[in-house]
């Protein structure tokens, strides 16, 4: 990761002005609130998969100056305001280990902050002066939130399959992923072919990211993480290493995880994760995650070998390195 901040560190830190300038209101608990989020870290993978996909598609920053850095930006505050409302949602008290914005301002401005962010992004989208940019945004949000009510209605659902999970982490996740690909592209003047290409790259990569952050959930390190091991579990959530387990798994582990899914306070959450620990779920998952990789990596192959290619084979490879 060292290598890609570093041939994008100019690109990054014009982002981050963006970012930083664009959210500012007259209203003070929106910069509060605002500039607490922005504060708070983070790997802005996906504002990074924009300018990446901008640079290998031979955006012009001569004809259209920062464009490209802005439709980054907007990309990232999409992303904040999914996770304001997840955070209220999911009633967190941490995220990437400090206290939500939730826990210190309360449910009700984060609700209406993050709704602030999400119609700030759409204000940015008018800069790219593309019905296509808009189409794509409007569709992809419009996704993103059916993925998240698609999650919430899966909440304590032991029968869960694996395709219904991945419809949720295609919806949640790997939707703007695709659209950060594909708006870089559109920017950047790219034939429909090389956007395809990048949206297909960007799916793979971020679906290989969600699978590799539900299997962090059982064998990360709480520190890194900024969260507890087996919070998705305590939060009644079924991911692809419990899918796994429950059609794998013998009857008394099956028997715990379904009561833990049903009665998260009375999970036994050690037992559970050391359960798949010792299973071959998590080799099965990580296993998945690098057929994903693999196949975004795959479709740069039309692409002139270059310092941005290598970068996104690297963000590839770092969207499953995360988990050792």
């Amino acid at each position: 990761m060292d290598k890609i901040r570093q041939l994008m560190a100019e690109d990054m830190q014009k982002l981050d002005k963006v970012i930083r300038s664009d959210i500012n209101s007259n209203i003070a608990l929106i910069n509060q609130i605002g500039n607490y989020i922005i504060s708070g870290g983070g790997k802005r993978i996906r504002p990074l998969l924009t300018l990446l996909c901008g640079r290998i598609a031979g955006y012009n920053e001569q004809q259209h100056g920062d464009l490209l850095h802005k439709m980054a930006a907007m990309i990232e505050y999409i992303h904040t305001a999914t996770l304001l409302h997840d955070d209220v949602v999911d009633e967190s008290g941490m995220r990437r280990g400090r206290k939500t914005a939730n826990a210190m301002f309360g449910n009700a401005a984060s609700v209406l902050v993050g709704d602030f962010i999400y119609t700030r992004a759409f204000q940015m989208m008018m800069s790219g002066n593309s019905m296509r940019i808009m189409q794509i945004m409007a569709d992809s949000t419009n996704k993103i939130s059916e993925g998240e009510v698609l999650q919430l209605l899966n909440i304590g659902k032991s029968d869960l399959t694996s395709s219904e999970y991945f419809e949720v982490i295609k919806y949640k996740t790997a939707i703007l992923f695709e659209a950060a690909a594909r708006v870089a592209a559109i920017v950047s003047g790219a034939d429909i072919e090389r956007e395809t290409k990048l949206a297909n790259y960007a799916i793979n990569v971020g679906i290989a990211f969600q699978i590799v952050d539900d299997v962090l959930d059982y064998i990360g390190d709480s520190a890194s993480m900024g969260k507890n091991v087996g919070d998705d579990l305590l939060e009644g959530k079924v991911t692809l290493p419990l899918i796994y387990m429950l059609e794998n798994g013998g009857a008394t582990v099956r028997d715990s995880i379904i009561h833990a899914i049903t009665n998260p306070a009375e999970a036994d959450v050690e037992l559970i994760v050391g359960s798949i620990k010792n299973s071959s779920a998590i080799s099965y998952c990580l296993d998945l995650a690098h057929s994903y990789a693999n196949s975004a990596i795959q479709e740069l192959d039309t692409f002139s070998n270059s310092l941005y290619k290598e970068a996104m084979f690297g963000l590839a490879q770092l969207s499953i390195n995360r988990a050792g």
